[in-house]
């Protein structure tokens, strides 16, 4: 199923209206579907560089718009709606102890899984179910969205295709390792 999900969302970047697709994809991901806005973004800023940062402002736009959309879910309809899809994805059992602790490390949550491979689905819909302030929620879902889609159009915009297979491959593992590293640099420097 996700294989067919995939297929799909990669045709829609040769379709007339591939930026509304984009926004369509992007707004989802946030909130219930599986596959990341990213895919689709590649194709399209390899065929349209001139496009790369509109491309990667109306992924922006419409993955925090679906964030908020996912914090709806799980502020409002978390036991119906939320619970389940976080089921599915495996992550039912951490819930209460993530309850306690998320509100405390909240903007650093959404930051990392803005950027990182991490489900952004979860953060949003637990950012809701948490009450985290809507506030904090939104300008850190910006930011991190907007250093994920952006760096990605940068970078496909200067190198072009040839950039591809490390954005695929690789540039989670970078992003993660960003965030490990930004992090640990915060610890070090509190600590010491």
């Amino acid at each position: 199923m996700i294989r067919r999900l995939y297929d799909w969302t990669l045709s829609l970047a040769d379709h007339p209206r591939a930026l509304w697709a984009l926004a369509f994809v992007a707004f989802i991901e946030s909130s219930v579907f599986p596959i990341p806005p990213d895919l689709l973004m590649i194709p399209m800023i390899i065929a349209a560089p001139h496009r790369a940062f509109i491309i990667a402002g109306v992924a922006t736009i419409s993955s925090v718009l679906g964030g908020m959309l996912g914090y709806a879910i799980g502020m409002f309809a978390f036991e119906s709606v939320g619970e389940p899809i976080l089921a599915s994805l495996g992550k039912a059992d951490a819930m209460e102890d993530f309850n306690t602790r998320f509100n405390g490390v909240g903007f650093w949550a959404v930051l990392i899984a803005g950027l990182t491979p991490f489900p952004y689905k979860v953060i949003t819909i637990m950012s809701g179910w948490t009450a985290m302030p809507l506030a904090t929620f939104v300008v850190t879902s910006v930011l991190a969205r907007a250093l994920r889609f952006f760096i990605i159009a940068t970078l496909l915009y200067k190198f072009g295709a040839p950039i591809r297979d490390f954005i695929e491959k690789r540039l989670g593992l970078m992003f993660t390792l960003f965030c490990v590293l930004l992090i640990g640099g915060f610890a070090l420097v509190r600590y010491l």
